[in-house]
């Protein structure tokens, strides 16, 4: 699992954060079915309302505004797809899938954000990797486990990758970080398997800390196929 972070970033990181920056929206769908048909590598990013996706997926962009991160948790109620790499020719789609996990949303929209996102997480053939935020204050939920658990089978067939991002990890002084860091590797570690492809990664929106590797680990991700495809 992957955590090591160096503090000037290395030319992989270099070129993969200018790879990011490029991205752009593309479409939004409340069904699994509205979404483009299209054979480029997708990574989902997912988490809780409040981990600091949209937040994250700006960052990493380098826009402020590309997703929309709403000082309300639960607003983001669609599958929103972004285009990445050279505007005449894309080579990978990042999706925006709904948060989870906020209270204060109707219960029958949370029902059906809920079926779409497995929907998605499930069958969605062109899906290269998830990235799961985790607020490294609280660590994997009750939620973020069975998460975990609808991916699980994907993961151990090599199917599609994972990265666990550690988000807002400037609020932890060295010794917080550290624990959530073993926390989060000892749960991932339950499913893990020979074939799977499973890392953790610190991450920061304020302090950039981490925001060159994860990048590395996701246009990296578009390099290479699934290690064993469906």
């Amino acid at each position: 699992m992957t955590s090591n972070f160096r503090d000037v970033p290395s030319e992989a990181e270099k070129t993969a954060l200018a790879w990011a920056h490029s991205a752009r929206f593309l479409t939004t769908a409340s069904r699994l079915d509205q979404l483009p048909q299209m054979e480029l590598p997708e990574i989902a990013f997912v988490g809780r309302s409040n981990a600091g996706k949209s937040t994250a997926i700006n960052t990493l962009a380098q826009q402020r505004r590309l997703a929309f991160a709403s000082r309300t948790p639960g607003r983001t109620q669609h599958i929103n797809l972004f285009e990445v790499g050279p505007k005449d020719a894309p080579d990978a789609l990042f999706a925006d899938l709904p948060g989870y996990g906020y209270a204060a949303v109707e219960r029958s929209a949370k029902l059906r954000w809920q079926e779409v996102m497995a929907q998605y997480l499930e069958l969605r053939r062109a899906l290269h990797g998830v990235v799961l935020m985790i607020d490294s204050r609280l660590g994997f939920t009750d939620l973020d486990r069975k998460l975990l658990a609808l991916i699980a089978p994907r993961l151990a067939n090599g199917e599609v990758r994972l990265l666990a991002v550690l988000t807002k990890c400037d609020k932890l002084n060295r010794r917080e970080a550290d624990a959530a860091l073993a926390g989060a590797q000892q749960v991932l570690a339950e499913v893990a398997t020979e074939n799977s492809e499973i890392g953790v990664a610190p991450f920061s929106a304020l302090s950039k800390r981490g925001v060159g590797d994860v990048a590395a680990t996701l246009h990296g991700w578009t390099r290479q196929p699934p290690p064993n495809p469906a």
